[in-house]
């Protein structure tokens, strides 16, 4: 007996670009179903500014179009510090701790009918983490790192 599995035909994508107050669980997102690129990252970073007017640092990785001379520039014009994290480090970024929640709030092992209501259901989630899943967020959001400064290595 064979069992089908219904799958998505063709490729459709929800971009979510967001940022998280560090301490205060507040977010912020820019939500689209194009491309992401540096004009949605400037757009979040308007948002940023408008948001907190105290100074800001936002992390980022080193996508291209985190890079981006207009990205850079306009960080530049809204006073707002751009840390990059190194190459390969997605672990030191605290919003990846926030989109594997809402994966798993949102999708949980589950099957959706068709994209829009996949790009609702994630939607929904990101709107209800300040709000319904507040203490969830926040217990995410601590600078538990592992250090291996003094780390002592011994021979094979």
């Amino acid at each position: 007996m064979r069992l089908f599995v219904p799958t998505g035909s063709g490729r459709q994508r929800l971009n979510v670009l967001g940022a998280v107050g560090y301490g205060t669980g507040r977010m912020i997102t820019v939500i689209n179903r194009g491309s992401i690129g540096a004009q949605q990252v400037c757009e979040l970073l308007r948002q940023v500014r408008q948001r907190c007017r105290k100074p800001v640092t936002v992390v980022l990785d080193n996508a291209s179009y985190h890079r981006a001379r207009v990205v850079r520039e306009l960080a530049d014009t809204l006073d707002l510090e751009l840390l990059f994290l190194p190459p390969y480090s997605p672990n030191l970024n605290l919003i990846e701790r926030v989109w594997k929640l809402v994966k798993k709030l949102a999708l949980n092992a589950r099957t959706l009918d068709d994209f829009d209501q996949f790009a609702d259901t994630i939607t929904n989630t990101v709107d209800a983490l300040e709000t319904l899943h507040r203490d969830k967020l926040l217990s995410l959001l601590t600078p538990n790192f592992q250090d291996f400064s003094n780390a002592q290595v011994s021979p094979a």
